[in-house]
């Protein structure tokens, strides 16, 4: 099948399937970065207190990634029915139009409570579509990859994860510095979601000079339905394979700021770097951990990964909470605590690709990642954040993360060590 793949093609389906995850992460990062001013312009109830607010928010956070299996299986079994390349289109455009729309709602002072049920239900669409992405996206990189090469362009779409998120960071730090306090709630968070009408036209134009896969299109011309039995066993070790990652990701990497904030007391500045420095840690390891699992296996490096993700939390969170530790020692904290997660995220699209064949790929992998962000990712803030306030305990984020990522180990130890060795099943 890689005889038939040109290195240009190829390079189009790179780009053009790791773009749109940029746009859907750079904005769900925006909003777990201005989580607190949105709290305060939405969930903002009177009588309530300022950790309940940031509860509805998270809740809302929540709500969105629980619409993205929906929008798995419904995007995803158009996808494997009709192609690859006019299901992602159609994505990108509706997931921009929803982002978009958010930097334009009225807040709670003017609607009152029918804002945070707007707001809610634009996350829930946008969730819905965003549902759609990761599944065609990986499907597009990995079917156009090269022989040997499907962790490499899988971890692409990891690593423009971690770049839309270093993008919503930056956006957000640019206007904390730029606008006061006032500003920024009154007006200046809308900036960012407005902000994706363009990068949505640049990736509307990316993905219109697509070509259709032609692992599928050989699967169109023989199409032999899956057993479903297959199908449900291999979402659910898909799943265990994704929870650790999942978990630790939104928790080091989305969930931290307002941690840093309602838990140690750190400024609004401080959380926007340390959220940073994470996501430079996490970027710099996606695309060689990629690299590596195409030479020693999936299963040794996610084997590793986790392993680290495990046994690095506690200490790392400790550095942060003590007073008297660095600067320096507190950046680096920060930065390894992502670094741990971008091994797992380099091979782990690659890895979701191999289970399932080309006839359910879009569907199968996308289900299998979109339930675990909605279970482990989607709800890491909203855990996290009512059990700080229910116990007082700021250890929460790590018992949270070791204990998903102690399943997650077994998950991983079922993987087979010649998995990226074989050609995708058709």
């Amino acid at each position: 099948m890689q005889s038939q793949i040109t290195r240009s093609a190829s390079r189009r389906a790179l780009v053009a399937g790791s773009v749109g995850n940029f746009i859907e992460w750079y904005e769900f990062g925006v909003y777990g970065f201005l989580a607190t001013v949105i709290a305060a312009n939405f969930f903002r109830l009177e009588g309530e207190s300022e950790i309940t607010s940031l509860i509805l928010t998270y809740a809302a956070f929540a709500l969105a990634f629980f619409c993205r299996p929906l929008g798995a299986i419904l995007f995803g079994r158009i996808g494997d029915r009709i192609g690859r390349k006019p299901t992602l289109i159609a994505v990108l455009i509706m997931m921009t139009l929803a982002t978009a729309a958010i930097g334009l709602m009225p807040t709670y002072a003017t609607l009152g409570v029918a804002a945070p049920l707007l707001l809610t239900l634009l996350r829930m669409l946008q969730g819905l579509f965003a549902g759609g992405e990761f599944g065609g996206a990986v499907a597009l990189m990995t079917e156009f990859a090269p022989r040997g090469k499907r962790g490499s362009y899988g971890a692409w779409q990891s690593f423009t994860v971690a770049l839309g998120l270093l993008a919503g960071a930056g956006v957000v730090a640019l206007l904390g510095m730029l606008l006061t306090s006032e500003q920024l709630h009154s007006w200046g968070w809308r900036v960012p979601f407005l902000l994706a009408l363009p990068m949505g036209l640049v990736a509307l134009w990316l993905r219109l000079q697509l070509d259709e896969t032609p692992s599928f299109k050989q699967t169109q011309q023989h199409r032999q339905p899956a057993p479903l039995s297959g199908v449900v066993k291999a979402i659910a070790l898909g799943i265990g394979r994704m929870m650790g990652w999942s978990a630790a990701g939104y928790t080091f990497l989305v969930v931290m700021p307002s941690w840093l904030q309602t838990a140690l007391h750190a400024s609004f500045q401080q959380a926007l770097v340390a959220t940073v420095l994470g996501n430079i840690g996490f970027a710099l390891t996606i695309l060689p951990a990629g690299r590596l699992s195409d030479r020693y296996g999936r299963r040794r490096i996610m084997l590793l990964a986790i392993g680290a993700v495990i046994i690095f939390t506690f200490p790392l969170l400790a550095i942060l909470q003590q007073p008297e530790a660095s600067l320096w020692w507190k950046a680096a904290a920060v930065m390894l605590a992502g670094a741990v997660v971008g091994l797992l995220a380099g091979p782990g699209p690659a890895m979701l690709a191999e289970m399932f064949p080309t006839r359910v790929r879009y569907t199968g992998l996308g289900l299998a990642y979109s339930l675990s962000n909605a279970v482990f990712s989607g709800c890491a803030g909203l855990i996290i954040t009512a059990l700080i306030k229910q116990t007082g305990n700021i250890n929460i984020p790590a018992w949270y993360v070791v204990i998903i990522s102690l399943i997650s180990l077994l998950a991983i130890l079922t993987l087979r060590p010649d998995d990226h060795l074989r050609d995708l099943e058709s």
